[in-house]
């Protein structure tokens, strides 16, 4: 039996005879894989650009305006426009309505233009005058008679010469009296007369300083130094005895209530006229495991009165805070 090796097409098979087999469009197939990735290329770059320009793009979606160079507004070089010519002519108004104006009532004339005098004419308009023609100058004498003259001693001839045709001055009554000039002297003072005595060694001491802003010597328990008067008029007050809501104003924090104390003290005699009719108040207090002792004052009408109180004390670097009792 006869074995065919032939394929419909013609030609054998190429798993047979490779060298006699029909061979593919190699070429049409290489433009195809060009083409693909050519495409696919194109096709992630432009997916590139378009999610770059959505990062980069106004999330707001408020446009943009670039700002114009230049100045926004340039003042003109005339505010009122440009003044148009031959303004106020009647024969404009023909123009402008289509009518004629009415009959001006009086009519000017242009004034005549302003000639100028003598003394403002250019002077390449004036005559040169020459010196022969001119008979009120005097002629100067020569440099070369002016020395002979003071050799020879004939001084009073030279002085001849050069006061011929002057006219002699007029000495009036006012100018041929002397002047006399009052001069304000100033009046002499005696010098003080000079004491003799023994000296600085009897000199009199200066006095002491006003009792309010003495201090008094002596100290209390904590060692702080107490004014006397102060101390004396000073009023304290219990904590515990004010109503709630009563008007306060804390001058501090310490350690013990001596300090609080000699802190007010101090206060009263530096504010007196502020720490007038106020009462002392030391208030104990606990925070942290920590006791200490708040100093307060007592005697303010409102929340007004002790924040004016405050005002005074702060502005001379004293701590003071208007509170409210609890």
């Amino acid at each position: 039996m006869a074995d065919y090796t032939q394929n419909p097409q013609g030609g054998f098979a190429p798993h047979l005879h490779p060298e006699y087999a029909i061979p593919r469009g190699q070429a049409v197939g290489k433009l195809t894989n060009f083409t693909g990735a050519a495409v696919s290329l194109a096709l992630v770059v432009g997916i590139g650009i378009w999610g770059y320009k959505l990062l980069v793009r106004d999330v707001s979606g408020i446009p943009v305006v670039r700002a114009a160079a230049g100045e926004m507004r340039v003042r003109p070089e005339e505010p009122g426009g440009t003044l148009a010519e031959h303004q106020g002519l009647s024969v404009n108004t023909v123009t402008a309505l289509g009518a004629a104006d009415e009959v001006t009532e009086q009519v000017r004339l242009a004034p005549q233009p302003i000639d100028l005098i003598d003394e403002d004419q250019p002077m390449a308009d004036f005559e040169e005058v020459s010196a022969d023609e001119s008979s009120d100058v005097t002629q100067a004498p020569a440099a070369e008679d002016i020395a002979s003259a003071l050799e020879s001693g004939s001084v009073d001839s030279l002085v001849a010469q050069l006061t011929d045709g002057i006219m002699p001055m007029e000495a009036t009554e006012d100018e041929s009296l002397p002047v006399l000039a009052s001069v304000a002297v100033p009046d002499v003072q005696d010098a003080p007369e000079v004491l003799e005595g023994d000296g600085m060694s009897v000199s009199l001491r200066p006095s002491q300083r006003p009792a309010r802003a003495s201090i008094n010597a002596g100290t209390d328990s904590g060692g702080m130094v107490v004014p006397a008067a102060a101390s004396a008029s000073t009023t304290e007050l219990e904590a515990a005895s004010l109503p709630v809501g009563t008007r306060l104003v804390q001058l501090g924090a310490f350690d013990t209530p001596e300090i609080a104390r000699a802190q007010w003290g101090q206060l009263s005699a530096r504010f007196a006229p502020f720490m007038e009719g106020k009462q002392r108040i030391v208030m104990e207090a606990k925070s942290g495991g920590r006791t200490f002792y708040r100093l307060r004052a007592h005697g303010f009408e409102d929340i007004g009165d002790a924040r004016r109180f405050c005002s005074a004390l702060v502005a001379e670097s004293v701590d003071c805070i208007p509170v409210v009792t609890r």
